[in-house]
């Protein structure tokens, strides 16, 4: 019941931040310079009549507080609006580059995953030569941004070796796993770099704990204290990085996309931004928010199951 209503109190507190978020969202658009009539224009003369009519189309001269309850109105009914840019609905923009995005962060998320935690284990296990080798190698990673990763592999990997394509995001499932796999390993470097080092460190001090030391003079075998004490004990910490993880690849792949010109919701939004399409922006905006709360929310929940010490509700239960 203390886990359910602690479930319960968590929704309410993401809810009402999301709504104070769609407000956030909403009004940086309006505060920014220019205008989207100037660009349905496209610098063009308009008589007062057709201005007019795109004010009214788009509800530009609405009260500011008018436009935003329209707007979150529509929202809640699952209406994004209408593209300034594209003049077509903007839930079917998103319906049809949603799935690419979400494909390349679930990729470069197995990727950390496997990468990160194989190496944070096997740094922190081992010791030694191989520690030190592990640790130059995530240092490199970590101080490799996403782009630049991007723009390297794309040169060397994609255009000189012609190992994988170097744009597009290909058609069919397989294909498309395909042209993603150069722009998730760009996408997922610095963080598996970031993954293995806390991950090593996190098992590091679990091995000096007391009860690693009692295990061990009982007699358990060296591979159940690594597996039953050590990396159980790092779950917590593990699992908190894990959720910057996905935060962190929800922002990064509007960079990754950009530069491998995949056509997915990063692109998307970096185009839009340009073109002042505020419908578009501000529905990305808040599905990348939407999105990166329910991370935290999870992981949340899931702290107090995979580390007991860790008291429902507790500041150390959250990311």
């Amino acid at each position: 019941m203390n886990f359910v209503r602690f479930a319960v109190r968590r929704v309410a507190e993401m809810a009402a931040t999301l709504l104070g978020a769609s407000f956030v969202v909403f009004g940086a658009m309006y505060l920014a310079p220019g205008n989207p009539a100037s660009f349905l224009l496209s610098g063009r003369s308009a008589s007062p009549e057709a201005l007019a009519a795109i004010n009214a189309q788009y509800h530009l001269d609405d009260p500011f507080f008018v436009r935003y309850l329209s707007w979150l109105g529509d929202i809640v009914q699952g209406d994004f609006g209408r593209s300034i840019t594209y003049r077509t609905d903007v839930s079917r923009l998103l319906a049809d580059r949603l799935p690419t995005t979400l494909l390349l962060v679930v990729m470069a998320l197995a990727v950390v995953a496997v990468i990160g935690l194989v190496l944070g284990w096997i740094a922190a296990v081992r010791g030694g030569g191989t520690d030190s080798a592990i640790l130059v190698g995530t240092t490199f990673a970590v101080g490799t941004p996403s782009f630049v990763a991007a723009v390297l592999l794309q040169g060397l990997v994609a255009v000189n070796l012609g190992w994988f394509p170097s744009s597009g995001s290909g058609e069919g499932f397989v294909d498309k796993v395909w042209h993603l796999t150069l722009p998730a390993i760009a996408l997922a470097l610095y963080l598996i770099g970031m993954l293995a080092r806390v991950t090593r460190s996190a098992m590091v001090e679990a091995l000096d704990s007391e009860h690693v030391t009692v295990a061990r003079s009982r007699g358990v075998p060296e591979s159940q204290v690594i597996r039953r004490h050590v990396f159980r004990n790092s779950l917590g910490t593990v699992l908190t990085t894990g959720g910057l993880i996905v935060s962190t690849l929800l922002v990064c792949t509007i960079l990754v996309e950009t530069a491998f010109s995949i056509g997915g919701v990063g692109q998307l939004l970096e185009l839009s931004t340009t073109t002042k399409d505020f419908p578009t922006v501000q529905a990305i905006s808040l599905i990348i928010v939407a999105l990166f709360m329910t991370v935290n929310l999870v992981v949340d929940l899931l702290l107090p199951l995979v580390d007991l010490r860790i008291t429902l509700g507790s500041r150390s239960s959250s990311v």
